[in-house]
């Protein structure tokens, strides 16, 4: 059968609609310093807690958009783009008044969600979840009462956050921890406080799966921690070599 040739354009047209769709929402990098690393695990890789599209989603639109909107932000301020974004944030009042509401978002976001994808994914044999061992463990009864009551405490603050922000565990250069939650994409090191592990509560990170339950998501949660990673940071911290 011949095709006329409006047949034949709409139906390449499909095609290469249905080859190209995957990539079309995906946002761009911009040049700049700051980049967003890949995921170093797959993206389903923590299914079914999350979900393979909640992960690309939020990793390679939500995080790269922080990353774009930050590298925009400092472009015409080279002493500010040549900073580490530890130090950018903690010095968040002292940045250009110009650029400061930006980088307070975008540079929290970025920092927030770099730390969120390390302290998630597969441990050395594979699993994921689990409990935490080990010098954490004992800070974790020390300072926040024991891993069951921790869990409480940080899904209880999780749900009480108004609208989008992070719960976090903060520690300390002599190893305390301590429970906060911050709104937007505010982050401890705002505050020259180090972040030990924390979990995004803004509905872009579990919209897909739990739609408006937030408790549900957070109590799935923690059967996404790497707890070895979280071990790792632990000891960076109180090392003095924890950056985000």
């Amino acid at each position: 059968m011949f095709l006329d040739r409006r047949s034949f354009l709409v139906g390449t047209g499909i095609v290469a609609a249905t080859v190209l769709a995957p990539r079309l929402g995906l946002a761009q990098a911009a040049a700049g310093p700051f980049r967003l690393d890949p995921l170093a695990y797959p993206a389903n890789a923590l299914e079914p807690h999350i979900d393979a599209k909640t992960m690309e989603i939020h990793h390679d639109r939500h995080h790269q958009a922080y990353v774009n909107n930050l590298n925009a932000a400092v472009k015409d301020h080279g002493q500010v783009a040549a900073m580490p974004l530890q130090d950018i944030l903690a010095k968040l009042s002292e940045m250009p008044e110009s650029i400061r509401t930006a980088v307070r978002n975008n540079g929290g976001g970025h920092a927030n969600h770099t730390m969120f994808w390390q302290v998630m994914g597969p441990g050395g044999s594979g699993s994921i979840g689990g409990a935490p061992s080990g010098p954490l463990a004992e800070a974790i009864t020390r300072d926040l009462g024991g891993f069951d009551k921790l869990k409480s405490d940080f899904n209880g603050a999780g749900a009480r956050v108004f609208g989008s922000g992070w719960v976090f565990v903060t520690v300390t250069p002599d190893g305390k921890l301590a429970l906060e939650s911050k709104p937007n994409q505010d982050t401890p090191l705002m505050e020259g406080k180090k972040v030990l592990f924390g979990n995004d509560v803004w509905e872009h990170a579990y919209y897909l799966t739990y739609q408006n339950r937030r408790p549900d998501y957070l109590a799935a949660w923690w059967n996404t921690v790497n707890w070895s990673k979280v071990g790792e940071r632990y000891a960076a911290a109180k090392a003095g070599s924890l950056a985000i």
